[in-house]
Parts: C-alpha cells; structure tokens; sequence
C-alpha cells in the first residue's frame, strides 16, 4: 500500500497521512517549528509513533506509542549517493540509499532486499512531501513514516549548518 504525507512550509502543525485515493489513514504533528519532533497517529488518533533528534546529536531516535525504542537513524558518510542506517535493534539493521541527485530512496534489509522505498514527490520551492511504498513485515507503516521524516529533518539539519557556516 502506498501512503503519502509532508512536512508543513514552517515544519509546525498537523498534516494528514493519506492512501493513494486520498483517504485519511493518519496524521502527523509537527510539534514546534523551532525544534524538529514529531508524532505519527494513526485514524483513530492514537500515537503510534515519535521521532525526535537525540541530545546534542544528529541521530533520530523513533519510539513507539507507548515510549518504546524502535529504532535509531544516522546518516552515513557517502560521496555519491545519500545514504543513512537505521538500525531497529533485534529487528535489522536497515540501509537507506539514493542516487546523489534523486528523490528515490531505496530501504534494504542486511541481506540487500529492498523492503520500502520513498520518494520526494513536492516541488524545489514547496515543502517536502512524500509517497511510501511499505514492503516490509518488520517495519510498520507509521514507523517508517518517522523514518523518512527523520531523513528529511537530518538533511534540512545539515543544509542550514552548511548555510550558515559560509556566511
């Protein structure tokens, strides 16, 4: 099932999670524009899942609705590709990839299947949106939704500290 959701211009609000006939399956609560966490509910309104950056770190942590661990994202050093692990514990260590200029993202398990993929479907001038493409029997919808968001949080991250360090 392919599922679509975005970030806000201001990266603040709540923005609907929805399938690919527009029905509303989720939302998700940008929380404050000055900082970079997140909740991912789902139809009913629960809180399935959080993400936010770990202290004074670059690596996005993802829990569950009920304060769990899941999961830790980093990015990984590469020259020509962008490429993040996400390591979900017990359950894999997950490597996402994509081609320097795309907005294809590939997700593999430590065996090299592909288990998801995303894309970046928004404009250059338009905040991020996304569609997901969820394969996997491990790693749930709503969690992967805090992946992708943390990819796109680590990355927004590192373009400002690169904007800001040639002023």
């Amino acid at each position: 099932m392919s599922i679509y959701f975005k970030d806000n211009f201001f990266s603040a609000g709540i923005t609907e999670i929805m399938d690919r006939d527009g029905n509303i399956t989720g939302s998700l609560d940008l929380k404050s524009a000055l900082g970079s966490s997140l909740d991912v509910y789902n139809a009913s309104g629960d809180l399935v899942c959080s993400g936010s950056f770990r202290f004074f770190s670059n690596k996005w942590n993802i829990t569950g609705g009920n304060g769990e661990e899941l999961g830790l994202l980093r990015m990984r050093m590469s020259f020509f590709t962008k490429k993040f692990e996400y390591d979900a514990g017990q359950r894999g260590v997950y490597e996402i990839t994509s081609p320097a200029f795309s907005n294809e993202y590939e997700i593999t398990d430590h065996a090299g299947r592909v288990v998801a993929h995303f894309s970046r479907i928004s404009g250059w001038l338009q905040s991020g949106a996304y569609q997901l493409q969820n394969e996997s029997d491990i790693l749930g919808d709503w969690e992967l939704v805090a992946v992708v968001m943390g990819i796109h949080q680590i990355r927004k991250r590192n373009n400002n500290a690169a904007a800001s360090s040639s002023h």
